[in-house]
């Protein structure tokens, strides 16, 4: 079986099983997605969650998030952990885009790279969920899972899986295929035990089936 086979197979037998599969981050446009995203580093969405209900509540806009301090930013996202470079890169961010975008994300990926704490991950999930465009989201779940799957062969630096991915993911499954590897990653293939036995991709995954 090729990887193009296998990721076919997998691709249709995850969208049975997760077929409303969705960011997990909560948010209604497009610059709080990224301002989400900067929070979400090394913490869990489901906290960032309650975090950013405060935090736009009391800055609405990314004029008002520029025109905050850093330190006033920092107050509130806290719990998310990294406080002090989250909070300036947000701020940065938010900055930059009411200076060159008159307070709009751009939809061009590299004009999203070049946005202070944005990377290939944040601007690939900008692109996907946000602006509808083909997108792979190589984040833990997606590394550690197409590795077991089959899907790449050994490889942990984000960018090279995505590369790999996208060799073998059709641009249109993309988006809908990295966040189904989420709810997988999460709910059977977890990193502490895989429950195999559970898995519906049992017959297809390199490391359990053929």
């Amino acid at each position: 079986m090729t990887k193009k086979e296998r990721a076919k197979k997998i691709i249709a037998l995850l969208a049975q099983e997760y077929p409303g599969t969705t960011c997990t981050l909560d948010y209604e446009n497009a610059w709080q997605l990224l301002v989400s995203v900067r929070l979400a580093a090394q913490c869990t969405d489901a906290r960032v969650n309650v975090v950013v209900k405060d935090l736009f509540a009391a800055y609405p806009s990314p004029k008002a998030l520029a025109d905050a301090s850093p330190e006033e930013i920092e107050a509130i996202v806290k719990p998310c952990g990294l406080g002090r470079s989250k909070s300036r890169d947000i701020h940065k961010c938010m900055s930059l885009l009411v200076d060159r975008y008159d307070g709009q994300v751009p939809e061009d990926f590299d004009a999203l790279m070049d946005l202070p704490g944005v990377g290939r991950k944040s601007g690939n999930l900008i692109m996907g969920d946000v602006f509808g465009k083909p997108a792979i989201v190589t984040d833990t779940h997606c590394i550690r899972l197409t590795n077991r799957m089959g899907l790449v062969d050994g490889i942990k630096e984000p960018k090279k899986v995505e590369m790999a991915l996208w060799q073998i993911i059709p641009p249109e499954e993309g988006n809908d295929f990295c966040h189904r590897l989420v709810d997988h990653g999460r709910l059977v293939c977890t990193a502490r035990k895989a429950h195999c036995q559970d898995c519906c991709l049992k017959e297809v995954c390199k490391k359990v089936g053929v």
